[in-house]
């Protein structure tokens, strides 16, 4: 046997390689271009625009909420409904005099009108002009409209898409704008579900009252939500934003019972319809640090994922898209040089420390109430820094004590109490998802929204 040195060897290899990949690659032309064509998008209408907004929701939260979801009997980790349909992500970032990091009111504004404007701007630039969304191009054009979410109805998010405002503040004002700016001598918002009660039912004004005499049903609980079926809704389930999942009671609609309810109403419509969706606590529990409220409420999120999706498949005509509008909390898998996320301590909580915290802050005993919500044998340790903060009966001293436990138990790290500026998740599904991948600005999806409805529905 001849006996090649290894620089010989590995010439002869590559002059192999070679000589294949010009033969192969004639041969194989016609085969590759065949395969090419299998992979271009189908071209579909595009009835309905489904628009999801993970507020707060950075790319650390999914990866989390997989580990929560990871069946620890197989040797890989499952990819979770986000994971299995992400398609690219998306810059953040605000056109803001003093900040380069956004909120949620100018990144609600960027995703809904295409625009970059400041912090707390409600659908207005940095003139204060109003901007077109793409919720009242869609009504312009006949397509019924909703929004939905877990905040009030009227918080920053979902106020972008409805509203014209110069501060997110400014509730009571965006539930006006809601019942007062008409779009062709209609109502813009078909379908309003979420929080918020306090800022329609007021002193000076009850819109409450207003949208039902235009013929609106009027709904607050769940059991109303499902009896009733008319096109033009207002659900409101609690006076400021509504209970967490794992806190909620029976007569409260989780976000997949308040997004399936709008998905039936606004479907009647043979025009199609715009419907933007917010799991908007997962914010809330990265402002507080609070990693059992954030896997509660991606919970929460991803089964309104689910139904979504399921529709969408069924209908063939609706694209979904799902993103978030920044990161919130810094948080991170693994700290203090620990290589590990323990997910147990979070599947063991049956309720959020801020509700355990409301309890003992309202005289109920420490440990009986750890006892009756978190189903671990706790430390004594930990038990004492609970009822350190207990003799404050501050609320908020109380829950942060709570909230240690599980960080150190979970290795759960969290760098800020405000939103950063990393990119974020984009989630695709349905005829027209290719237009959102790779990586675009927060203003791109308004942009290709505003084309499609405009494309789809002359």
């Amino acid at each position: 046997m001849i006996k090649l040195k290894p620089k010989k060897l590995l010439l002869c290899a590559l002059a192999s390689v070679m000589a294949f990949g010009i033969i192969g690659g004639a041969w194989g032309l016609e085969e590759r271009h065949a395969i090419a064509a299998e992979s271009k998008p189908e071209s579909k209408k595009i009835k309905n625009v489904i628009f999801m907004i993970g507020d707060g929701m950075g790319f650390s939260y999914t990866a989390a909420h997989r580990y929560m979801k990871d069946n620890p009997d197989t040797p890989l980790m499952e990819k979770t409904l986000f994971d299995q349909h992400l398609v690219g992500s998306q810059m953040t970032y605000p056109e803001d005099p003093k900040e380069n990091i956004t909120d949620s009111a100018s990144a609600a504004t960027a995703m809904s009108a295409g625009v970059k404007t400041y912090n707390n701007a409600i659908a207005v630039d940095n003139d204060h002009s109003r901007v077109k969304t793409v919720l009242e191009h869609a009504k312009g054009k006949g397509m019924s409209t909703g929004l939905v979410a877990t905040s009030e109805v009227t918080h920053a998010t979902p106020a972008a898409f409805g509203a014209h405002e110069d501060s997110r503040k400014s509730m009571d004002q965006i539930a006006d704008d809601y019942f007062d700016e008409w779009v062709y001598g209609k109502h813009k918002i078909d379908v309003m579900l979420g929080g918020g009660k306090s800022n329609f039912a007021r002193k000076d004004r009850d819109l409450t009252k207003e949208f039902q005499e235009d013929g609106y049903s009027y709904v607050t609980n769940l059991e109303q939500l499902l009896k009733d079926d008319s096109e033009q809704v207002l659900g409101l389930f609690a006076d400021g934003g509504m209970d967490k999942m794992i806190d909620r009671s029976s007569e409260t609609p989780s976000l997949k019972d308040m997004t399936e309810s709008a998905i039936k109403r606004l479907d009647k419509n043979e025009e199609g319809f715009f419907l933007m969706v917010e799991g908007s606590q997962i914010d809330w529990a990265g402002h507080d640090n609070d990693v059992v409220a954030a896997m509660s409420e991606m919970e929460d999120f991803e089964q309104s994922l689910q139904a979504v999706l399921e529709f969408a498949e069924k209908d063939g005509e609706t694209l979904v898209v799902l993103t978030a509008d920044h990161s919130t909390g810094g948080f991170s898998l693994g700290t203090d040089g620990e290589y590990s996320f323990d997910v147990a301590p979070i599947k063991a909580a049956k309720r959020t420390p801020d509700y355990m915290a409301a309890k003992i802050a309202g005289g109920a005993d420490v440990e009986q109430t750890l006892e009756a919500y978190i189903d671990l044998e706790l430390k004594p340790e930990e038990i004492e820094s609970v009822k350190k903060a207990a003799v404050t009966k501050d609320v908020t001293e109380i829950d942060n004590a709570i909230e240690q436990i599980f960080d150190k138990r979970t290795f759960s790290g969290w760098t800020t109490g405000g939103h950063t500026g990393e990119d974020v998740p984009l989630i695709a599904y349905g005829p027209g998802k290719e237009q959102f991948a790779g990586l675009i600005d927060n203003i791109d999806n308004a942009a290709k929204i505003f084309k499609i409805i405009d494309e789809n529905h002359k």
